[in-house]
């Protein structure tokens, strides 16, 4: 009889016994995440919106039906803090990544990742290789022969985990579409 009674309590109080044992939080309401790499700058003094942490801007890429071109997909990280560079490197850093999926005659190609800055920190006993302030990613693009001529839009995301000296920010995938015409 003393076990009935026993699961539903265990039921009910697990949630609130675990919400306590939650990860420690940034000012964002995100997850703040332990040293992985940190950044080169002092971080800033009160911490900036995670939004605002990385951003993507897309330059328009123009390509011929049949041809190739490339598209360049500009990383913006805030002062005081980096994303780890890729190839990362350790396996158990979340490396930036651009992902983009073929879609009406248009094929991506294998993105093209500009070296990263080496970087020693404090809790690392080897420098990291990091991206710090303004980089920019090369993504080769090909148009099908028989593409139709015009603007479209090729989905695309970057995946970053954005760091300061002290902690990480949960990993994110900023929306980075790119524009395309077909000439």
């Amino acid at each position: 009889m003393r076990l009935k009674n026993l699961l539903p309590r265990l039921l009910l109080g697990a949630p609130l016994a675990l919400g306590a044992c939650g990860a420690p939080t940034d000012n964002t309401g995100g997850a703040a995440v332990k040293p992985t790499p940190a950044a080169t700058a002092a971080p800033p003094a009160t911490p900036t919106p995670q939004a605002q942490v990385v951003t993507a801007t897309v330059e328009e890429a123009q390509l011929a039906a049949g041809g190739a071109g490339e598209a360049t997909v500009r990383i913006d990280i805030a002062q005081g803090y980096h994303v780890q560079a890729n190839p990362a490197s350790d396996k158990f850093y979340v490396a930036t990544e651009l992902r983009a999926e073929p879609q009406e005659g248009l094929t991506p190609g294998k993105p093209v990742y500009p070296p990263g800055r080496s970087l020693k920190l404090g809790f690392s006993d080897k420098p990291l290789s990091v991206y710090e302030g303004s980089v920019r990613i090369k993504l080769p693009l090909r148009a099908d022969a028989g593409a139709s001529k015009g603007r479209r839009t090729l989905r695309a995301k970057v995946r970053v985990q954005p760091c300061n000296d002290e902690a990480c920010l949960q990993p994110r995938e900023i929306d980075a579409p790119i524009p395309v015409t077909v000439n």
